[in-house]
C-alpha cells in the first residue's frame, strides 16, 4: 500500500493547501511535499524488484484489485514500479519540493491555489509512473492537464491564455487519438479481457491482434502503433508537433516551467517506451529508420531553433526539443545502452532543465527581462546564483562528471551498435547536436552574465536570496552524483530493459 499511500498525502496535501490562508500556503505546501519526497526515497532504498513491470520480473510495492466490471472487461486499481518507473517517481517529488521553494518569491497573489495545484499534479504525475491498468493510468495522464493549464492561464504572461489553450488543445487531441488506438488494439487482441498493461503487452508479444472491422490484425498493430507514437510524440514533443512548447514555457510562472520541462515531457517518452518499444517490436523494427530520422531533425532543429532565441527562457525551452530527440534515439535503438540511456536522460535532462529555468526565474526576478540583449555582467552581482547558472548550462553541454554526460555517452554507445540501417550515420548527425547545444548556451551566457554590468531595466540587482539559491544547489549536486556515479540508478534501469529486448529481440 506504499504507493497509494504517496498518492493520497500528496492529493489530502493539495486540499488542505487549497483551502489553506494565502499567507502560509507556501510554506505549508513545502512542508506537505516533504513527505511524499522522503517517501519516494524510502521506496527507492527499500526497492528490491528486478525485471519489467509489463513483462518478467518481480514488480516492486505491487497492489491490484478489481475496480470496475464493463461486459466482460476488468478496470482493476493495479499499481506498483520497476527500475524504469521509480527513478521518475523520486524525480517528480524532489523536482516539485523544489519547484514550490522556488515560487516563493514570484507567487505572490492566490498562493493557496497556486500550491494546491501544483501538488495535485504532483499526485497525478505519481500516478502515471506507477499506474499498470490502462484505464487508471488514463486518469492520472488526463488529471495532470487540468492543473497546468490553470497554472499557465492564471499565473502566467501576458499571453497566458492563448498558451494555456494551445497546450491544452494539443495534448488532449493527442490524448484522444492513443485512447481510442489502444481500446482498438485491447478488442482485438484474443481473450484479453481487462485492461492490465502486463497481460496487453504478453498478448501482443505472443500474436498479437487479430483483425478488427475488416482491418487484418498486423495492419491494425501497425496503425495503433503510428497513432500512440503521434500521440505520445505530441507529449514529448518532437518535431514537428512541438510548437506549443515555446509559448507554454515563456507565459508559465517559473515553478510550472520547472515541473513541465523537468516531469511532464517524461510522460511521453515513458508511454512510448511502455506501449510502443514494449508492446511492438516488430513495428519499432519496420519504422526504426524514420523514428531515427525524427529523433535527429528533433536535435538539429531544436538546436537551431535555440542558437536563434534571445529569450532565456525560449533557449532553454528548444533545448529541450533538442534533448527529448536524444531518448527517442536511445529508445530507436532497441539495446541495452540505448534504451537504459534514454531512461537515464528522462532523469537527467528532468535536473538540468528544472535548474535552467530555476536559474532563469532568479535572474528575470531580479532583472525584470529574460533577454540577452538587455543584460550583461550579471555575474559581478549575483555570482552563485549566475555560477549555478553556467554549471547547469555545462551540464547541459556535456560535460564530463555531470549526468548529462553519462546519458549521452550511454545514448550514443547504444545508438552506434544499434541494427537498423544508416545507425551509424543518424547517430554521428545527432552528435553534431552537442556543438550546437555549446554555441547557442555559450552565446547566452556571454551576452548576459559576464563583461561589463549594464541592464536596461531600472531594478537594482543584488545576490539571489537563500531560498532561490538553495534548491539549485540541490539539483546541481544531483546533476554531479548522477554523472560521477551513474550505476545508483543505471543499474536498476537496464534491470527493467533486458526482458524489453528479449522479447523484441535487439534490432
Amino acid at each position: 500500500m506504499m504507493i497509494e499511500t504517496l498518492i493520497a498525502v500528496t492529493l489530502i496535501g493539495a486540499a488542505v493547501t487549497f483551502v489553506a490562508p494565502n499567507r502560509v500556503a507556501g510554506k505549508l505546501a513545502f512542508a506537505i511535499s516533504l513527505v511524499p519526497a522522503t517517501l519516494s526515497l524510502w521506496l527507492f532504498s527499500a526497492f528490491d524488484g528486478s525485471g519489467n513491470a509489463l513483462l518478467e520480473g518481480d514488480l516492486a510495492f505491487e497492489s491490484q484489485m478489481e475496480w470496475l466490471q464493463l461486459s466482460e472487461y476488468t478496470i482493476s486499481w493495479f499499481v506498483g514500479v520497476d527500475g524504469i518507473s521509480l527513478p521518475l517517481v523520486v524525480l517528480t517529488t524532489i523536482l516539485t519540493t523544489l519547484a514550490i521553494v522556488s515560487s516563493w518569491t514570484p507567487i505572490d497573489e492566490r498562493e493557496s491555489q497556486f500550491y494546491g495545484l501544483v501538488l495535485f499534479i504532483e499526485a497525478n504525475l505519481i500516478g502515471v509512473f506507477a499506474a499498470l491498468d490502462f484505464f487508471v493510468w488514463f486518469i492520472f495522464w488526463e488529471a495532470v492537464l487540468i492543473p497546468m493549464y490553470l497554472l499557465i492561464g492564471i499565473w502566467g504572461g501576458p499571453r497566458r491564455k492563448y498558451a494555456a489553450i494551445k497546450f491544452f488543445v494539443y495534448t488532449n487531441v493527442a490524448s484522444l487519438l492513443m485512447f481510442g488506438a489502444f481500446i482498438a488494439l485491447v478488442f482485438a487482441l484474443p481473450e484479453v479481457t481487462t485492461f492490465a498493461l502486463p497481460e496487453v503487452a504478453t498478448a501482443m508479444l505472443n500474436g498479437g491482434p487479430e483483425s478488427l472491422f475488416g482491418v487484418a490484425g498486423t495492419t491494425l498493430a501497425s496503425l495503433v502503433f503510428v497513432a500512440m507514437f503521434v500521440g505520445f510524440a505530441v507529449k514529448v514533443p518532437v518535431v514537428p508537433f512541438h510548437t506549443w512548447l515555446p509559448d507554454a514555457h515563456v507565459e508559465a510562472p517559473t515553478p510550472a516551467s520547472v515541473l513541465l520541462a523537468g516531469v511532464l515531457l517524461k510522460m511521453g517518452t515513458y508511454a512510448l517506451l511502455r506501449f510502443n518499444f514494449t508492446m511492438f517490436p516488430d513495428q519499432v523494427e519496420a519504422y526504426a529508420v524514420p523514428i531515427a530520422a525524427i529523433a535527429v531533425i528533433s536535435v538539429i532543429y531544436g538546436a537551431l531553433l535555440a542558437l536563434a532565441q534571445t529569450d532565456l527562457k525560449r533557449i532553454v525551452a528548444y533545448s529541450s526539443v533538442s534533448s527529448m530527440g536524444y531518448v527517442i534515439l536511445g529508445l530507436i535503438a532497441y539495446t541495452q545502452f540505448g534504451v537504459g540511456g534514454a531512461t537515464f536522460q528522462m532523469v537527467s535532462h528532468g535536473l538540468i532543465s528544472g535548474l535552467m529555468f530555476m536559474a532563469v526565474g532568479v535572474l528575470y526576478n531580479a532583472t525584470h527581462t529574460r533577454m540577452v540583449t538587455d543584460m550583461s555582467g550579471m555575474a559581478d552581482r549575483m555570482p552563485v546564483a549566475v555560477g549555478i547558472l553556467v554549471a547547469g548550462a555545462f551540464g547541459y553541454m556535456g560535460l564530463p562528471l555531470m549526468s548529462g554526460f553519462a546519458a549521452e555517452y550511454f545514448i550514443f554507445f547504444g545508438s552506434f551498435g544499434a541494427d537498423f540501417p544508416y545507425a551509424p550515420i543518424l547517430t554521428a548527425l545527432a552528435m553534431f547536436g552537442i556543438v550546437l547545444v555549446a554555441g547557442y548556451l555559450l552565446f547566452a551566457m556571454q551576452r548576459a552574465v559576464f563583461g561589463p554590468y549594464n541592464l536596461e531595466t531600472d531594478y537594482e540587482v543584488s545576490p539571489a536570496p537563500l531560498h532561490d539559491v538553495v534548491p539549485m544547489f540541490v539539483l546541481l549536486g544531483l546533476i554531479i552524483a548522477l554523472g560521477v556515479a551513474p550505476d545508483l540508478i543505471f543499474e536498476m534501469i537496464t534491470d527493467a530493459v533486458d526482458p524489453i529486448l528479449e522479447n523484441g529481440g535487439e534490432l
